[in-house]
């Protein structure tokens, strides 16, 4: 079940945030993510937050900030494959005409998921936190 955001999902988002990061981004170092746990804690009360609940547990999330923008989609490693994270993506096109994210040049399986669900590159820049390689990739609606 995709629902929106409520502040009792905040613990679990955040786990879903800490985990999925330090997988998907070993070229980084955990402590990165460490030092801007609490930043992201206070920001995602402010986003567009829709969890996804499976037996009443969030095991996954999006995150928009502005008109279309994916600040983030995390899927509980565990889950991945199951549809999970093309559900919210379909839930955040079905709000928006068109999406616009960023991923790192070296997160290769989701630059693949990504192109399957029809984004295309956009740009490509160095990142200034981090130093890596970045694409921002863009999905619009055949309608608009």
């Amino acid at each position: 079940m995709i629902r929106p955001f409520e502040g009792r999902d905040l613990d679990a988002v955040m786990e879903l945030w800490l985990q999925s990061n330090l997988q998907a981004h070993p070229f980084i170092a955990p402590s990165w993510w460490m030092e801007h746990l609490e930043e992201v804690k206070s920001l995602i009360p402010q986003a567009e937050v829709y969890v996804h609940e499976s037996s009443g547990v969030t095991d996954a999330f999006l995150g928009l900030t502005g008109e279309g923008d994916i600040a983030g989609l995390f899927v509980d490693a565990c889950r991945c494959g199951e549809g999970i994270g093309k559900a919210l993506l379909e839930h955040a096109k079905s709000l928006y005409p068109a999406l616009t994210l960023s991923v790192y040049e070296k997160n290769e399986g989701a630059i693949r998921f990504y192109r399957r669900e029809g984004f295309s590159l956009a740009v490509k820049e160095r990142e200034e936190a981090t130093g890596e390689m970045e694409y921002q990739m863009v999905w619009r609606s055949v309608e608009s």
